[in-house]
């Protein structure tokens, strides 16, 4: 089969026919829905809805990252990651995204820039995270994490942060993507 030009491109929107939640968690929402498929036969779709999550690259004057270590149940292990975290509901990214850096890591940052979007997991989930770039960083303090939320904060220069993705000590989804986002679009 030849790939379509785009003046030929096929519809393929899946229409949404019915619905059901059928499991209403604190973070996250499982729904089943029945859809048209572009067939017009009907199938059944399921996913997990999330409220939305922002990720922080935050970069020091001197060009380190500064990254969190945190134990990750559903994989039994701690992972390196950017700090991060879920959209309240109304709250704009940016503020989400400040708050976090805050509350994960003590630091606030006077320079903000928005990245990009990630879309996860698309398969399963809706869940969308916003990447943004914080730049100078000033400690504010100690940190504020929720209630059974273990976080240890690390800095490394940011070609030791690109060797830990090569090398497999960096592999969250939402890391490596801002992290490489720096090293290809911003030529850090």
């Amino acid at each position: 089969m030849s790939p379509s030009t785009p003046s030929k491109l096929k519809d393929l929107t899946e229409h949404f026919i019915a619905g059901e939640r059928v499991y209403d968690g604190v973070l996250l929402k499982v729904q089943r829905d029945l859809v048209r498929l572009p067939d017009g036969s009907e199938g059944t779709r399921e996913y997990i809805r999330h409220p939305g999550a922002v990720a922080i690259v935050p970069v020091f004057d001197d060009g380190r990252v500064l990254l969190e270590r945190q134990f990750r149940y559903p994989h039994r292990r701690v992972f390196i990651e950017l700090p991060a975290g879920k959209l309240e509901p109304g709250e704009p990214h940016l503020d989400t995204a400040r708050r976090e850096l805050l509350e994960e890591t003590g630091y606030s940052a006077a320079e903000w820039t928005r990245l990009g979007v990630i879309h996860t997991a698309i398969a399963y989930t809706d869940e969308a995270i916003e990447l943004f770039l914080a730049k100078r960083l000033e400690y504010q303090g100690g940190t504020k994490l929720d209630a059974g939320e273990f976080v240890e904060t690390i800095a490394v220069g940011f070609d030791q942060a690109i060797e830990m993705l090569r090398d497999g000590r960096i592999t969250d989804a939402k890391s490596v993507a801002g992290l490489l986002w720096m090293k290809v679009f911003l030529a850090v």
